[in-house]
Formats: C-alpha cells, sequence, structure tokens
C-alpha cells in the first residue's frame, strides 16, 4: 500500500490552513492551535517546508512563518519531497546502484515510467486545489495525458 507519513499528512493541513489567508504571518502556537496538531510537531513541519523553500520564516515580535509562492505554485509533489525526501516507489527508482536482485530484474528499467507517472499526477495537484470546496467524486478530473508529460 502506498501511504504518505503523518508528517506529511500534517503539512498538508498546516499549508492548506496558511493557504486560506496568505496575507497573514502565522505563528507556531497559533497554526498548532487552528490544526489541533501539537506544537513539536508543528515546529518541526515548518522547519522542513522552510528548508525546502516551502514557506518563509521572519523572525521578532511579528514573526512567523508564510508561504513562500502561491498556492498555485504549490505542488503536492513539493509538499511531499519537503518532508519525505525525492518521491521514489522502489529503491531502483531513487539510486542508481543495483539492488540485490538486479540480476534477475528485467523491469528494474520500467519503474522509471511507473515512477514519473505517479511524479506528474502529485506534481499536477497544487495546494490551491487542496483548498477549494470538496465537489463530489466524479467531478474531479485530471486529464491522462497531463500524467505522462515529463518536467
Amino acid at each position: 500500500m502506498l501511504r504518505l507519513s503523518k508528517l506529511a499528512d500534517y503539512a498538508t493541513v498546516i499549508l492548506s490552513f496558511m493557504a486560506k489567508d496568505q496575507a497573514r504571518i502565522a505563528a507556531a502556537v497559533e497554526i498548532a492551535l487552528a490544526t489541533g496538531i501539537s506544537l513539536p510537531t508543528v515546529s518541526k513541519i515548518l522547519k522542513l517546508l522552510v528548508n525546502a523553500k516551502v514557506l518563509t520564516s521572519t523572525r521578532g515580535a511579528k514573526g512567523g512563518y508564510f508561504l513562500a509562492r502561491e498556492p498555485s505554485a504549490i505542488s503536492v509533489a513539493d509538499i511531499i519531497s519537503a518532508l519525505e525526501g525525492p518521491i521514489a516507489l522502489t529503491e531502483c527508482s531513487l539510486s542508481k546502484q543495483t539492488c540485490e536482485q538486479a540480476s534477475g530484474c528485467g523491469i528494474r528499467g520500467n519503474w522509471h515510467l511507473i515512477n514519473q507517472t505517479i511524479y506528474n499526477a502529485l506534481e499536477s495537484v497544487t495546494l490551491a486545489d487542496l483548498i477549494r470546496p470538496v465537489v463530489s467524486p466524479e467531478e474531479i478530473s485530471i486529464p491522462l495525458a497531463s500524467l505522462y508529460h515529463s518536467h
């Protein structure tokens, strides 16, 4: 099963909260209270998002965090990568080194195709999409062709 870590899941919650009022600088304590996520976890996620240049931080009495880019320019792939590192389904998708099964593996080169398709899907959904009002599932559509184009 493919599953995001709790930190990546929480990051989407935090960023969605921040994207709804992107003009405001938000403090970690305020974000923790608004989202129900513990302050130490919020602080850890905020630091990772700043390091990945998804968020910007300012110090001082009126300091806090704000989005580094417009919500439409922050993809789900950006968020996941900030928390979990490069998006890869298998070890050989990430590494040029061979695994223990490399000699008998006839599909290693094709994992890149699968990995790229999933990356493109995650790249096609933005933070702006996440904060839109919920629509029924039949109204959501991602053009299949967009999943096959490399960036």
